[in-house]
Parts: C-alpha cells; structure tokens; sequence
C-alpha cells in the first residue's frame, strides 16, 4: 500500500476528530469551510488507509467509582506461556492495558479498581494463573499527561 500523504485539512479534521470523536462532519465543515461532502470523503480516505481506524469514547473512570490504578509489572514462568497468560489476563475485566514486553516483565498490565482492596482481588486473580511466576505492582499517584494531539502534531510535522 502506497503512504497516504496528509495534508493540512486532514491534519485539522483529525485534530477536531481527536478532540470530539462525536463531531458531526456538518460542524468540521463549517469550522474549515469546506463541504460536509468533502469532510466525509477525506476521513472514508483515511479509514480506508488505516490511519482512523474505529473511534473510542472516553470514560471519566473517577465519577464510575474507580478511582484506583496500578501497574502490575508479570514475571512469567516460561515465555512459551505468553499467549496462554494473555488469554486468561483477558478474562479480567478491569485489566484495561496489556503489553508484552522486554526488559524486567514479560507482560505489563494496567489495571483499574475501585480501591485498594479491590486491587488486592484483581492482583491475586493475576497472581493465581498458571504460568505467572510473580508480579510487581505499582501504583499510579495520578495520571499526569495523557495527551494524542501532541503525538499527532508532531507526526504530522515529520510528514511535511
């Protein structure tokens, strides 16, 4: 596949889109002066190139009551176990995040609760699959950056 070329246009219906994944097409269009047509042509073209691929929704996770995050850093016995571990790490529900990585962990997790208890429960069901040799937990104090335009803007910077 040829690299899909982005020009300012994308740039700035990506940005609106990042900020607001709900935006209507008709308000992107208005914003940049061009036609709602032209909007959704561009962003089918970008969809099609796998540079949008689906849109997320945020949660504010601290007015649902979770409250808690940790990172649980997993020592696995064997890494022949890393697919069989995942599996089953997939099963927790408030697992959110799960990297397979080099250095210390083999598989880096994040996960989500509503305290340190509940933590607790949701370490143990980590701790107790077959496979895990250990784990390291810290926890997150807050959740200082967690930004996608800076990423995007630098991105496209390199582009041009």
């Amino acid at each position: 596949m040829a690299k899909f070329k982005l020009d300012e246009v994308d740039h700035q219906i990506l940005n609106m889109l990042i900020e607001n994944t709900r935006i209507p097409f008709t308000d992107i269009a208005k914003k940049l002066l061009i036609s709602a047509g032209t909007v959704h042509v561009r962003v089918k073209k970008m969809e099609e190139a796998k540079i949008i691929k689906g849109s997320s929704l945020t949660l504010d996770y601290q007015k649902l009551g979770y409250t808690f995050i940790a990172y649980v850093g997993i020592y696995l016995q064997n890494t022949s176990q890393t697919k069989f571990v995942l599996q089953r790490i997939n099963e927790i529900p408030h697992v959110t995040v799960a990297h397979i990585t080099t250095g210390k962990f083999n598989i880096f997790c994040k996960i989500r609760a509503k305290s340190t208890t509940h933590a607790k429960e949701i370490i143990f069901k980590i701790d107790d699959i077959e496979g895990i040799y250990r784990t390291e937990t810290m926890i997150s104090l807050e959740e200082s950056i967690n930004d996608k335009k800076r990423l995007m803007h630098s991105i496209f910077n390199e582009l041009q």
